[in-house]
């Protein structure tokens, strides 16, 4: 995409039990230029609120993302818990290592793997509380990934989201945001006590034009984009 492409973000109105939000999505090196501000653990929309984005966590002397420093990568997975490299691509199935910090939450680390896209249906947005033309055309497809905690750090209460499609020729998809329960595609925060070993699925909504096809997913959540100093690329499961 065009570095002069620009994010623009339809809020939905909050009031039902499901809300959702549409972001179309522009890219800066296939990177959204603004990241969303991570969600709290609510059941309840937040529209016109802003938040400063995460500060990227510093690289491992070893193991860097950027990869300037530390092993080679190696094809598909990360192995041996080797921190994922700036721009690393995946096979579906197969785990990434991220550092992962939140709020007060510093120095973490985690281990996310997509393990399915599945295609939905475009009536599967009637449980969403946003306008139909919104979504009109679209058809939503659902990214699932498990996240477990590989580090020392309690991450009780976060949220990991950052997770976006990537379409047949390799474009961004848009994304919905949703705040409360959907069935089609859960996503909660992690649930008190998710300490090392811990475990958690998740989810997340892309749309797609009708008749194309979400193929990928892409991770975009510190330090893999280009807030990073320097701008990093995201991690991709094809």
């Amino acid at each position: 995409m065009s570095s002069n492409s620009m994010r623009r973000t339809t809020l939905a109105a909050a009031g039902l039990a499901v809300a959702g939000t549409l972001v179309l999505t522009g890219c800066k090196d296939g990177i959204e230029e603004t990241p969303a501000a991570p969600a709290a653990p609510s059941a309840a929309a937040s529209a016109g609120s802003s938040a400063q984005p995460v500060s990227p966590a510093a690289p491992s002397s070893s193991t860097g993302y950027d990869g300037s420093a530390g092993a080679s990568a190696a094809p598909g997975g990360a192995a041996g818990g080797a921190v994922a490299k700036s721009g690393q691509s995946f096979k579906i199935g197969e785990a990434a290592t991220v550092p992962f910090s939140y709020g007060s939450n510093k120095g973490g680390q985690l281990a996310i793997t997509v393990t399915g896209i599945d295609a939905g249906n475009p009536s599967d947005l009637a449980a969403v509380n946003i306008a139909p033309d919104k979504v009109k055309g679209k058809t939503p497809f659902y990214i699932r990934y498990t996240v477990k905690n590989t580090g020392n750090t309690d991450l009780s209460f976060t949220s990991v989201g950052h997770m976006k499609g990537l379409l047949d020729g390799g474009s961004e998809s848009d994304v919905l945001l949703i705040a409360g329960k959907f069935d089609k595609c859960p996503s909660e925060s992690l649930p008190k006590g998710f300490t090392n070993g811990q475990s958690q699925n998740s989810c997340a909504v892309a749309l797609a034009p009708t008749g194309t096809k979400v193929s990928g997913a892409l991770y975009w959540g510190d330090p893999y984009n280009n807030l990073a100093s320097p701008p990093q690329k995201g991690l991709t499961w094809k």
